[in-house]
């Protein structure tokens, strides 16, 4: 199989996620995206980057390391990745300052918001921020000289540092010299508040440029010739020799400690900056040019998520508050609603609150015995995990498999963990080799000698902050021919021991998965040699899988229709001449993220439509443990199709997917605007009302 996925065309995965973040920064110069929340999409294109530099750079530069012999084996060069992705990104970050400088603060500006640069500064204006350095700032600056290039402090990872072009006074032959200062963001907001000299606007000054204005306190026997602004990222993965052998949890506690300290990913500098200080700043922080990367004058944009508002509330999104869904968060008892039929949430537009209360009714219920979940994320905040905690002190068993391998979330969920553990939960932690990444709960409940078992299936984790922003599905159900496997699943995961029976309803990573999402486009392509309807609509976050898209390829080359809705990687080519001309995908970038995954096979008619927690990426297929799950409720169904179509014929936010990366939004029926999320909204809000009627 490997010989024939090589001369398949695809997009590399970080090329493509590249431009999913493009789409990210189209969100942050749309002029009819409301002020405040184009400034958010600039934080989260920030935020994006950030991670995909600790994470994916940094992995290229480690296949860097192997040497030629091993790098032959790859199927891409490292070093000529990185360089498309500097290339690309270089060009990113100039058309991001291009944003922020000609609209943005521009933008500001009207609404009565000023960004004052410390050139522009009146005298009161000066006074306050000479007051604020010095009551506020000065503990927290660290300033270094770097003398001879001896001196190597060591730069924190994604912390703000001014580099220091100065002279010493009085000195008409000296050479320059260099030094740094931290800006110390973790210690001030990083938009200050300083006084306007026009009443009702308000002025703002960057934690940067305050720190710049009296840089000259810090070096009293110098003259100040410039200031330009650095930031070093640091790889973030966890680097662990052996998972097989000895205590997993253990090594990765003490892997964490060593993140903040591993090798550059990459080095953030402003891009005014002259030759010779730059050239200086490679050699004394051992860089390479491959480790350097363009920015403007200000680093660490993610910091825009805490801009001010000022109570400015037309600047923002039309709220959507979440809906409330009756059937079961109105329950007296929400197992009995369970068993009269399934029920289908849509979060974050209808509440998540009957998950939360799914699991504390549990805890309170006298017939309930058993509860087991998987968590990969959590929230700080966790009424659902609270839950888990009441039902042991109720007498119930509790299970809990916590994946603490979710990057970036590894030591929030150990101390889950341990907090769980102490309350007396039976807690299974990460296996070696394999992620468990399911979105599954079961509820057993006894009474008279009879059980039953009750479930929540759900395409996003059990994180009640991340159900207000996150587009998921989740499926509560009482059928025992999911329940059955869902249980079969957990026997797996406290046991380790393989089923003895096979799933015929789940697609379970590791059994089934993978050879089953195979065997259903073959089914497609075998109803279009005869001439059938054969169509696919698959819904996920990344596709990236080769063999995946090499069956999708031979489909499409079959006379398959398949229409893809994918928010982030997408490797295949669509409308590629002879690989994939009846392939069309698009990517929908919007107020809340797309998160869902949905697979509907036509099947000649006889659809067959699942949710899942994995996306068709290698990873997923071949390293986890992901549900894929049947919808065979035609009521649901229907409405997940409906959500679907709304979602394809998206004129306003949906971009077109092609080999061009260019990003370019869709325009189908332009004679009437859909805008997916609030189309979806609303829907479900006019069956709401409906309801209550």
């Amino acid at each position: 199989m490997a010989e024939e996925l090589v001369d398949i065309p695809l997009i590399h995965r970080d090329i493509s996620w590249l431009s999913f973040n493009h789409r990210v920064l189209q969100e942050a110069e749309d002029p009819a995206v409301p002020l405040f929340e184009r400034i958010k999409f600039l934080a989260i294109y920030s935020s994006n980057l950030d991670e995909f530099f600790r994470v994916r750079v940094a992995h290229h530069r480690n296949l860097m390391r192997l040497g030629k012999k091993t790098q032959k084996k790859l199927e891409f060069s490292p070093k000529h990745i990185i360089k498309d992705i500097l290339k690309i990104v270089n060009g990113q970050q100039e058309h991001y300052s291009k944003i922020f400088e000609e609209q943005i603060i521009p933008e500001l500006k009207r609404n009565g918001i000023r960004i004052r640069r410390r050139l522009e500064l009146t005298e009161e204006q000066q006074h306050f921020v000479e007051d604020y350095f010095s009551n506020h700032l000065l503990p927290f600056v660290q300033p270094v000289l770097l003398v001879n290039k001896m001196v190597q402090p060591f730069l924190n990872n994604a912390e703000l540092y001014l580099s220091i072009h100065l002279k010493r006074k009085g000195k008409t032959n000296s050479r320059s010299e260099y030094a740094i200062v931290k800006v110390p963001s973790d210690y001030s907001p990083r938009f200050i508040e300083i006084p306007s000299e026009f009443e009702g606007k308000k002025d703002l000054i960057i934690l940067d440029d305050v720190v710049r204005h009296n840089v000259s306190q810090l070096f009293p026997g110098y003259d100040i010739l410039d200031t330009y602004s650095l930031k070093l990222t640091r790889d973030a993965e966890l680097y662990i020799e052996d998972e097989f052998q000895g205590d997993l949890v253990s090594k990765i506690k003490k892997s964490l400690t060593k993140r903040n300290v591993g090798p550059a990913s990459r080095f953030v500098y402003d891009r005014k900056m002259p030759n010779d200080l730059l050239n200086y700043l490679m050699e004394t922080f051992n860089l390479e040019r491959a480790d350097l990367l363009r920015e403007g004058r200000y680093h660490n944009n993610f910091d825009f998520f805490k801009f001010p508002s000022f109570g400015l509330d037309y600047l923002k999104n039309n709220p959507l508050p979440p809906l409330s869904y009756d059937a079961l968060e109105q329950a007296e008892d929400i197992f009995a609603a369970i068993d009269e039929k399934e029920h289908l949430i849509h979060v974050p537009y209808q509440s998540y609150e009957s998950v939360v209360q799914f699991f504390e009714q549990a805890a309170k219920d006298p017939d309930v015995t058993h509860i087991k979940i998987v968590q990969y994320r959590v929230a700080k905040k966790s009424r659902i995990m609270n839950a888990l905690i009441n039902a042991v002190k109720a007498g119930k068993q509790v299970v809990v498999f916590v994946e603490v391998k979710a990057r970036f979330d590894e030591e929030a969920n150990l101390k889950w963990g341990e907090k769980l553990e102490a309350a007396g939960v039976q807690v299974y932690y990460s296996f070696p080799g394999l992620k468990v990444h399911s979105k599954l709960a079961i509820i057993k409940k006894e009474k008279n000698s009879e059980h039953q078992f009750y479930a929540y299936l759900g395409t996003g984790n059990f994180h009640e902050d991340t159900a207000k922003l996150y587009c998921d599905l989740g499926l509560f159900t009482s059928d025992e021919r999911l329940t059955s496997e869902i249980a079969r699943v957990f026997n797996f995961l406290e046991t380790v021991k393989l089923p003895q029976i096979e799933f015929k309803h789940l697609l379970v990573g590791q059994f089934n998965l993978r050879s089953a999402i195979v065997a259903k486009i073959e089914r497609e392509i075998e109803w279009a040699k005869q001439g059938k309807e054969a169509h696919m609509i698959l819904k996920m976050n990344s596709l990236e899988d080769k063999e995946i898209i090499t069956k999708l390829y031979e489909a499409s080359n079959a006379g398959v229709k398949i229409e893809i809705i994918v928010r982030g990687i997408c490797c295949l080519v669509p409308g590629k001449k002879g690989f994939s001309e009846n392939i069309y995908a698009i990517s929908i970038v919007d107020r809340f993220l797309e998160h869902a995954r949905v697979f509907w096979f036509k099947n000649n008619n006889d659809d067959e439509l699942y949710l899942s927690s994995a996306d068709f990426m290698r990873r997923n297929l071949s390293y986890r443990i992901e549900t894929a799950f049947p919808i065979y409720n035609e009521e649901i169904k229907q409405e997940i199709k409906e959500v679907l179509k709304i979602q394809l014929s998206d004129n306003v936010k949906a971009r077109i997917i092609d080999e061009f990366y260019e990003n370019e939004y869709q325009k189908v029926g332009d004679d009437f605007i859909v805008r997916s999320q609030l189309e979806t909204y609303y829907r479900l809000r006019r069956q709401l009302e409906t309801q209550k009627v």
